[in-house]
């Protein structure tokens, strides 16, 4: 019997799905990969293409660096940030997910920090935790406080009121991603629980968090992303006083003028984002997943 010829429509459907992530690929050759390259040339080649190491002498050892207190400053911010947000964040999407009068209302003014960048952020709280600001009348009327909290000039309060504008600004990022994530459990899986009589922390913990986890996952990724590339929030409510990788980057390239150390600063917060990412992708990864279900 003769080889019967394969449709020319079966032999295209091969190719269908290099198809689709093409537009993918080329994103990111051109806006991850080409910027990349370019980041390693101007931190580790000189003009004439020889490779050199003058970039990381001057970062770690340059007059007047702060290098390792930028990368202290970074990981700290992340550290303590991250996990309050998540909690916080956690909590209402659980909250959200029950049924109450004014819910929708209630959802939009959570969401809306999201709509105010991080220097308009910042400026918004610099005046109100300024020592005549909003926070200080309110705590002085109510009593608790009899002399203002003076927030700035002081690192330790600096540091204080960047993590609560950190907190107000960029929750809602994680609130969303996981709001959606449990908008996405079929309510079969409660019913079922609720026949067999799980209580309500047995259906959180065998069903809510496990499934959730990929949205927790995709969540503390993104989060982790900006927290190492927080910049504007910190620049404006304590300049260098609070040293940050990307400050540090902006200040090596604009006043420096030195973009081969700026280079080398977004190559750190690259290698950061990455390793972290890493773990993320390996410990909060769901079991259904990891089983390839």
């Amino acid at each position: 019997m003769p080889n019967e010829e394969i449709p020319t429509s079966v032999k295209l459907s091969k190719y269908t799905p290099y198809f689709l992530i093409l537009p993918t690929l080329a994103y990111m050759v051109f806006f991850i990969g080409y910027p990349l390259v370019q980041g390693i040339m101007l931190a580790f080649f000189d003009e004439k293409g020889r490779f050199t190491l003058e970039n990381v002498n001057y970062l770690l050892y340059g007059p007047g660096s702060l290098f390792w207190d930028a990368l202290k400053y970074t990981i700290l911010l992340a550290a303590v940030i991250i996990p309050i947000q998540v909690s916080i964040a956690f909590g209402l999407a659980l909250l959200f997910n029950l049924r109450f009068p004014g819910k929708n209302a209630s959802l939009y003014t959570v969401i809306l920090p999201l709509t105010i960048s991080d220097v308009a952020a910042g400026l918004i709280w610099y005046v109100m935790l300024g020592q005549y600001g909003f926070f200080n009348k309110i705590l002085m009327n109510l009593g608790i406080i009899s002399h203002p909290i003076i927030f700035f000039r002081i690192k330790d309060m600096e540091f204080i009121a960047i993590v609560i504008t950190e907190i107000w600004r960029a929750t809602a990022i994680v609130f969303i991603i996981i709001y959606a994530g449990l908008q996405m459990i079929s309510h079969e899986y409660y019913e079922a629980a609720e026949v067999f009589g799980a209580t309500t922390w047995q259906r959180f913990r065998y069903i809510v968090f496990p499934l959730l986890l990929p949205s927790l996952q995709a969540a503390l990724i993104i989060r982790t992303l900006f927290a190492f590339q927080i910049f504007g929030v910190v620049w404006t409510l304590a300049g260098r006083d609070i040293p940050v990788l990307a400050g540090e980057a902006y200040y090596a390239q604009t006043e420096l003028l030195r973009p081969g150390v700026a280079s080398l600063y977004a190559l750190i917060i690259a290698g950061l984002s990455i390793a972290v990412g890493a773990l993320y992708i390996k410990f909060f990864k769901a079991k259904y997943l990891e089983a390839g279900m």
